[in-house]
């Protein structure tokens, strides 16, 4: 990585999923704006204290996207390195495949618009490659099952 600092904050934990429901012909899943950001992302979020990595994507995904789930596999961690306030920490987010099964989206502070779309249509909208390198882990799984 060249010359940049090494991190020196605290670990950051978040969780979230590949939100997904079956349309004919396969399957569209979920992604987020969040206005704070100006970004478009996969729902996630911070754990709190002494939440399981599991509990705070559930909670997470509920709070950002109004949606319930059904649990699926593991889709694995993505690692990468935030700064807040001048302090560089390094952030790991769990994720996993979570089928909806109901709820309503509301926009709100964290999420302001939500869209269902394909896998290809998702890759080309979120803003992070790491993001996409999760989608395609879903793509795989769902190849593969």
């Amino acid at each position: 990585m060249g010359n940049e600092p090494e991190p020196d904050g605290p670990l950051v934990r978040a969780a979230g999923g590949v939100v997904w429901r079956a349309v004919p012909g396969g399957v569209e899943i979920v992604v987020v704006h969040r206005p704070r950001h100006e970004d478009w992302s996969l729902p996630k979020g911070k754990l709190d204290d002494g939440e399981t990595w599991l509990a705070a994507a559930v909670r997470e995904v509920a709070e950002e996207t109004g949606l319930d789930v059904e649990v699926g596999e593991s889709l694995g961690d993505v690692t990468y390195e935030v700064e807040r306030h001048g302090t560089r920490s390094p952030k790991i987010v769990r994720y996993w495949a979570l089928r909806a099964t109901g709820g309503t989206f509301v926009p709100n502070e964290e999420v302001d618009e939500l869209r269902w779309l394909s896998l290809e249509a998702a890759a080309g909208l979120l803003s992070y490659g790491l993001d996409r390198e999760v989608v395609d882990r879903f793509r795989g799984r769902q190849a593969a099952g």
